[in-house]
């Protein structure tokens, strides 16, 4: 009969042990509150995730044409900013590193903020017949000017890498802030 008790033993204390060890691991998040995730969106979350986008301009014959008048796009500028910076030029600038490369369109905004210079540009996205669109997702590239009368955005391969004060004196510089998405236009 012993024979029989000891695998009987032997199986009953591994599971034992294999429960015991189970137990003692760590199965959840420490730091990450639990939340419930709800099932269905609401109509107001699904608004606020879709990608808006709105036409500017049309490009024809090598000209643009602007779609928005220039003293409304200085307004959404000056709201975008959100900051007292006053906006009071805006231009479609034409980026193309070489001319085998697809032309990218910024629509750009300068103004400025208790005297400094400010600016701010956004991508546009180019339809097939031409017409400059700003989607809702587009980044700002932000620029403060510290002692700079005026900042230059850098290029590269038609991304906006970087920045340049227009005069070259000590402790001036131009900073550049880059954010993921905009407000430009108010949804409604």
């Amino acid at each position: 009969m012993n024979y029989i008790l000891r695998p009987a033993l032997f199986l009953l204390s591994s599971g034992l042990l294999l429960l015991g060890g189970l137990t003692a691991c760590e199965t959840t998040k420490r730091g990450f509150p639990e939340m419930s995730t709800p099932t269905t969106d609401t109509e107001e979350l699904r608004r606020k995730r879709e990608v808006v986008s709105k036409q500017i301009a049309e490009v024809s014959e090598g000209k643009i044409r602007y779609v928005i008048p220039r003293e409304q796009l200085s307004a959404a500028f000056t709201r975008e900013f959100g900051d007292g910076t006053a906006i009071d030029k805006t231009i479609i600038r034409k980026v193309q590193e070489t001319p085998k490369d697809k032309a990218v369109y910024y629509i750009v905004g300068m103004g400025l903020r208790n005297g400094m210079y400010r600016a701010m540009a956004l991508p546009l996205q180019t339809s097939t017949d031409n017409s400059l669109y700003l989607p809702s997702n587009s980044a700002r590239y932000i620029i403060t000017g510290v002692g700079c009368t005026f900042c230059f955005f850098n290029f590269e391969k038609n991304e906006i890498v970087g920045t340049t004060c227009e005069e070259n004196t000590g402790g001036s510089r131009c900073d550049l802030r880059v954010e993921s998405n905009n407000t430009f236009f108010v949804r409604r």
